[in-house]
């Protein structure tokens, strides 16, 4: 899987780019943004790295080995690159509003994996609703949904 991931992004661009691609390149773009949202706090917790790996294992329907591949693939793409909009217009060019609403709430999961938020995680979570082209609206609603299964979980 790692070749393959990392063929993608060396390979150039076409028009002719397959699904599986489309796909992939969708994982590690909301792979880099969990990273980026886990960071945010100058605090990389132990628990945000458990969901993280929860995540990508149930949502893609990952391996343990996968996952951590998909991880070090995102982390690197993270380190070679300017700015988040290159990931951000991935997720924008091949998922529906729907999709990106579920991307969202599984990087708000992330956020309060270590039961608070910080201002800078904050911040750049109002920045991915606008590179994401979401509302302000389905950004908060995203986030007390997330806030309301936490809670939920908690008490139960």
């Amino acid at each position: 899987m790692l070749a393959r991931i990392r063929e993608i992004f060396v390979s150039s661009t076409t028009a002719e780019v397959s699904e599986q691609t489309h796909e992939e390149r969708v994982r590690i773009a909301t792979c880099v943004l969990m990273l980026e949202a886990a960071t945010a706090d100058s605090e990389y917790s132990e628990d945000e790295s458990v969901h993280m790996m929860q995540t990508l294992r149930t949502r893609y329907k990952l391996s343990k080995d996968d996952a951590e591949e998909l991880m070090d693939v995102a982390r690197q793409r993270r380190d070679d690159s300017f700015d988040l909009w290159q990931f951000t217009n991935q997720i924008n060019i091949n998922c529906s509003i729907d999709e990106k609403l579920e991307i969202v709430e599984e990087i708000w999961r992330v956020v309060y994996a270590d039961g608070k938020l910080d201002g800078h995680e904050d911040y750049l979570m109002h920045k991915f609703r606008k590179l994401l082209n979401l509302t302000h609206k389905q950004l908060i609603d995203a986030k007390v949904k997330v806030l309301d299964e936490s809670r939920g979980s908690a008490s139960g």
